[in-house]
């Protein structure tokens, strides 16, 4: 077996991915948000949160290799590397950087031809969503929620994600904006303004409720309020940036997207 022999996965999507490519027994230790696979949680020893770890577990484990992403994990990085494990912290934000995250990943474990042919998959879905985005017969407009207090817009992403699907993300500028933080509505009324006809909810770690959504003050007047186009999407298949946004995740957004451009059809423009 090349490459590292006992990895420990701190997020969901390198845990997906291995074994999507079969080579999930590498894994020694995974996160405990992860669902996907269901296999995994009953496998795998749990060792992780997303902003905190069990250094000690971890190191029992002796990995040779540990997975993890963006900068909200760079303690959890220091703290294994400064006790001599090899850390990888991928920080990729786009449809664009999963996919190539995939193929990289797959290097590193010596598993490039099944990485190849997993990441040759997602771009072919990817572009079988697009078609089908583009025959809709009208682009809603879309306000994607990824937390609800303060009210937080989509990651860029999901941002990417909506439109492949055949929408029109209402926040943009803000999508652009990797961290959290900046893409906080300071006033929840640019919403009302920017009037979505579909609103998606997804909060990462509990669950989305509708109808406090459409309780906000003022938001009766949003048109997705209105026509009861207010969903949720579950944070692991579309807020965890591996295979499952570009599969599951994209679909559930097509799906809505779809639903709502039907329900409002008039011509673009």
């Amino acid at each position: 077996m090349a490459g590292p022999r006992r990895i420990v996965c701190l997020t969901e999507e390198p845990t997906e991915v291995l074994y999507a490519i079969g080579e999930q027994d590498r894994i020694v230790g995974i996160s405990g948000f992860t669902v996907r696979p269901p296999a995994a949680r009953r496998e795998k020893p749990k060792v992780s949160a997303f902003t905190s770890a069990k250094i000690d577990a971890i190191l029992a484990l002796e990995p040779d290799l540990a997975i993890g992403f963006s900068d909200i994990q760079a303690d959890i990085a220091q703290a294994l590397i400064r006790a001599g494990v090899e850390v990888w912290i991928s920080n990729h934000r786009s449809v664009e950087g999963i996919v190539d995250y995939i193929r990289r990943f797959g290097g590193l474990v010596g598993a490039a031809a099944a990485a190849e042919a997993l990441a040759a998959r997602a771009e072919a879905h990817l572009d079988a969503v697009r078609r089908a985005g583009e025959r809709l017969p009208y682009r809603p407009r879309v306000y994607f929620e990824e937390w609800d207090d303060p009210p937080i817009t989509g990651i860029r992403w999901v941002a990417e994600l909506i439109r492949i699907a055949g929408g029109e993300d209402v926040f943009p500028e803000r999508a652009a904006k990797p961290l959290a933080r900046d893409r906080i509505l300071a006033d929840p009324g640019e919403v009302i303004a920017r009037a979505p006809e579909l609103i998606v909810g997804s909060w990462c770690g509990k669950r989305f409720r509708p109808a406090q959504v459409a309780a906000r003050p003022g938001w009766a007047a949003i048109p997705a309020v209105a026509s009861g186009q207010v969903h949720e999407i579950k944070s692991p298949i579309i807020l965890q940036p591996g295979p499952a946004a570009l599969f599951d995740g994209l679909d559930a957004l097509h799906r809505l997207i779809s639903a709502a451009a039907h329900a409002h059809p008039r011509r673009a423009g």
